[in-house]
């Protein structure tokens, strides 16, 4: 079966309006009126009128395309939910998407790997990038926004990673935590300033947290947040609760804890990071402090198409989104305890 291609002509006729005319409506230009603007998009719709892509890039001077650069995190749900957000409101907003990812030729960088799939803009997704070839792409005349970690002169969508490490420490120690040590990832934008709001939140409790309490390791490795948990609960003193960067993380613990032969949480709580689905099906739960992914793609999104469409007037600026606790059995409320004993 033959494949008939629209075309404006096709499409004026069909209205009874000139080329000129249907032209405009299509293009959302002025000079038809609303009605007959409505008319001509709901007839070209109605015959399955796609605009020359090549054709609406000389024109526009634009490609409708997004370059999305991540590295391997599509297999984390947290980043995948992400992407998946971003890719929908791109397509809302009649843009394609390029995952550039990181394998590109032999001396081609990112910058150059979006020129050559003539990206209008990107979105760079978190990850452990090769930081010169970073900054030129975010040094260059091409749009950029951001997730998780920020560049001078760029808009950056990212979590209240200080905000949501004082609310969880403010949360434990209404349980009745007093003794609390942290998990946490690879120094970065994000690891710093989740580190900054748990010793805030900390000063704020009153609590007081040993240096060797606060450990480094590696997101989304669960060998590294079971070395470090053994650390922990092999010490002199033993915390009331672990803190960890990510929900995997937490759930790596957990079964570390376990296979030393303690009970979670009744000799030992954990609090994960992220909120993904597996941690509200886990046995125990998982107490958890969950993202708004989907809202941080739709934003960068936004963000970076407000940036191409209206450059002159497009102000960088840094957004934060706020996400919320999700209680879990992972951790034991002292306070029931302590009222127990009372009586």
């Amino acid at each position: 079966m033959e494949c008939t291609i629209v075309t404006i002509k096709m499409i004026s006729e069909a209205c009874g309006l000139s080329i000129a005319a249907v032209s405009k409506a299509l293009n959302g230009q002025p000079g038809i009126g609303q009605e007959k603007a409505a008319m001509v998009r709901r007839t070209a719709q109605e015959m399955g009128y796609y605009p020359n892509a090549a054709a609406q890039t000389l024109k526009t001077k634009r490609s409708f395309n997004i370059g999305i650069l991540f590295q391997n995190m599509l297999a984390h749900e947290y980043f995948s939910l992400i992407l998946e957000s971003i890719s929908q409101t791109a397509e809302e907003k009649n843009y394609d998407i390029t995952f550039l990812g990181n394998r590109h030729s032999p001396g081609m960088g990112y910058y150059e790997h979006a020129m050559y799939r003539q990206c209008d803009g990107v979105i760079v997704a978190q990850g452990n990038f090769d930081f010169d070839g970073l900054r030129r792409l975010a040094e260059s005349e091409i749009p950029v926004v951001s997730v998780e970690q920020t560049f001078t002169g760029r808009t950056a969508v990212m979590s209240d990673n200080v905000g949501s490490m004082e609310a969880i420490v403010q949360y434990l120690h209404g349980l009745g935590h007093r003794h609390l040590a942290y998990i946490h990832g690879e120094m970065g934008d994000v690891t710093r300033a989740r580190l900054t709001g748990f010793h805030r939140g900390c000063r704020a409790c009153g609590i007081q947290v040993p240096d060797d309490w606060v450990i480094p390791a590696r997101f989304h490795e669960p060998e590294d947040s079971i070395q470090a948990t053994r650390k922990l609960l092999e010490g002199k003193t033993m915390p009331d609760c672990i803190l960890y960067p990510d929900d995997i993380s937490c759930i790596a613990g957990i079964a570390a804890a376990q296979s030393m032969g303690l009970s979670v949480p009744k000799d030992i709580s954990c609090f994960g990071f992220d909120g993904i689905r597996l941690s509200a099906v886990m046995t125990p739960s998982v107490a958890t402090y969950r993202q708004n992914a989907q809202d941080m793609g739709r934003r960068a999104a936004e963000e970076l198409i407000a940036a191409i469409e209206d450059p002159k007037c497009y102000v960088p600026r840094v957004i934060t989104v706020p996400g919320q606790i999700q209680p879990g059995g992972s951790v034991r409320d002292l306070t029931l305890s302590e009222i127990s004993e009372k009586e």
